[in-house]
């Protein structure tokens, strides 16, 4: 085989692996848009409706290092295979399903299979792509595919459901999987590591199960209010969490190196990660809700309306790593938080009454921050770090976005249910539930809204907040790491982003 039919075929192989994960990534936001058809459905509680948009977010997350070793034991193509068939499996699942438990079930489903896949998939391209810069410009696309998936997954959902049911936003993955399953075995080769991993079982249940228990604790307690089971289950989950953290502590092949959270650049990195994702997540499903339920417009036309932000996202995430070849790492990472925090802020004027031109803002001004964080956390946190600790950094990178997504949901969504309980009428746990009750007076439905947008609005709030003060960190922790590398190594410093170019 010629040169030409190799780089061909590493090409057409790039492009099988992007379906999977373009996938992943879209099943993290796909039902923001989809969620009030779900009500009308299922009739959800409160607490099931979060835990449908965020059950699936938490099994990759939790899963992501797991599944990254399995893979380095048993062949990274062989758990592409099961994992999209298990995907797509999932997916046929949760499209019929007929309650809200078969749902989240199947959503679940879908997260562990997504776990399989990520991690692999990444993996992969490193037999695809043996030449240095190629195989750098593949996992700058891969990036910007994993980006742009969240992005476009309402947009997707929107414009399915102006023509069939619900369930259409998942079915859409059974194509991309089939042809996954036909065209992987001919393009992809097998990848091993040259020393498979030991998996510690133990880390990996606790991990689940605590998070878990304490994200039930949250979310009954914002829908319900507190009561002795959720209080339970919130001190069951933070003693398993802690039993967690001691142990990787204590065992030599820990599922996560608490130690790489000791350079400042790092955890900074890490945190950039999860809150961006966090706060994009809870946003714009919020923001989904708002303008269909409180505005009234319908879903072809609040899929049209996210397409501006989710054009600015991609743009941002594919022309980052050019930007910051010029101007460097540390100030992409702070511009990336306070372009947030400024977008973010733009959601405070809207109202019962109106407010889709400053929607539009706040998703174009954000998205471009999103976009740039995206795209830079991961070449952050494995700059950051000794070379042989690269490996394990960059999974952690991608556990945080994960994690991001699904914790954003259950804390932002469970603040802005526990401020609709507060200050809505007080008919029904949710405004969903509250405009499907029959005979209720129109300024009850009308406080019901008002209540929705506070509850969005702090959310914004709050999220714009923690940007800046992480943004306003990142100043001083960079600054510091830049003066002290330019003591000790003026050509690093010299060059762009030199911070965090140094190695701990």
């Amino acid at each position: 085989m010629n040169r030409i039919d190799i780089e061909l075929r590493s090409w057409l192989g790039l492009l099988v692996v992007l379906g999977p994960v373009l996938l992943v990534a879209m099943d993290g936001s796909v039902l923001f848009l989809a969620m009030p058809a779900i009500t009308e459905a299922l009739s959800p509680s409160a607490d099931e409706s979060l835990w449908i948009l965020d059950s699936y977010g938490f099994a990759v997350g939790a899963l992501l290092i797991a599944f990254g070793t399995i893979g380095d034991r048993y062949g990274r193509k062989r758990l592409l295979m099961i994992g999209a068939a298990m995907f797509g499996l999932g997916s046929v699942g949760a499209a019929f399903a007929t309650s809200p438990e078969l749902l989240i079930a199947f959503r679940v489903l879908m997260g562990v299979a997504g776990a399989t896949l990520l991690p692999s998939a990444l993996a992969v391209l490193g037999t695809l792509f043996t030449d240095p810069r190629r195989r750098a410009q593949a996992i700058g696309i891969f990036a910007a595919t994993f980006a742009a998936g969240f992005a476009i997954g309402p947009i997707v959902a929107g414009q399915l459901l102006t023509r069939f049911w619900w369930g259409s936003v998942l079915l859409i993955n059974v194509p991309v999987v089939v042809a996954f399953l036909v065209l992987a075995p001919i393009l992809l080769g097998e990848v091993h590591a040259t020393g498979g991993g030991r998996i510690d079982v133990a880390s990996v249940v606790t991990s689940s199960a605590g998070l878990l228990s304490a994200m039930y604790a949250v979310k009954h307690s914002a829908a319900q209010g507190i009561s002795m089971s959720s209080v339970a289950a919130g001190l069951a989950g933070v003693a398993l969490l802690g039993w967690f953290g001691r142990r990787q502590r204590r065992i030599g092949n820990p599922l996560i190196d608490f130690t790489l959270f000791g350079n400042p650049v790092f955890a900074i990195a890490m945190v950039t990660g999860f809150l961006p994702l966090a706060a994009w997540s809870a946003t714009a499903y919020l923001a989904a809700v708002y303008l269909q339920s409180v505005l009234g417009i319908s879903i072809a036309d609040a899929a049209l309306l996210a397409v501006p932000g989710a054009l600015v996202l991609t743009v941002a995430a594919v022309v980052t790593p050019a930007v910051v070849a010029r101007v460097g790492r540390s100030a992409a990472l702070i511009t990336a938080h306070f372009t947030i925090a400024m977008g973010l802020s733009l959601l405070l004027p809207t109202g019962t009454g109106g407010g889709l031109g400053w929607y539009i803002a706040a998703t174009v001004v954000a998205g471009f921050g999103y976009g740039i964080s995206f795209s830079v956390v991961a070449d952050i946190a494995v700059a950051a770090v000794p070379a042989e600790r690269a490996g394990a950094a960059a999974a952690l990178a991608e556990t945080g976005n994960e994690l991001g997504n699904a914790l954003g949901i259950a804390l932002f969504g469970s603040l802005a249910a526990v401020l609709f309980r507060i200050h809505g009428p007080d008919l029904a746990p949710t405004l969903g539930e509250t405009l499907r009750l029959p005979g209720v007076a129109s300024a009850e439905l009308d406080d019901a809204r008002g209540a929705f947008v506070s509850g969005l609005h702090v959310v914004a709030a709050t999220a714009a907040t923690l940007h800046v003060v992480l943004g306003s960190v990142a100043i001083r922790v960079l600054r510091s790491r830049a003066l002290a590398v330019r003591r000790s190594d003026p050509v690093s410093a010299s060059r762009p982003g030199g911070a965090v170019h140094s190695r701990s």
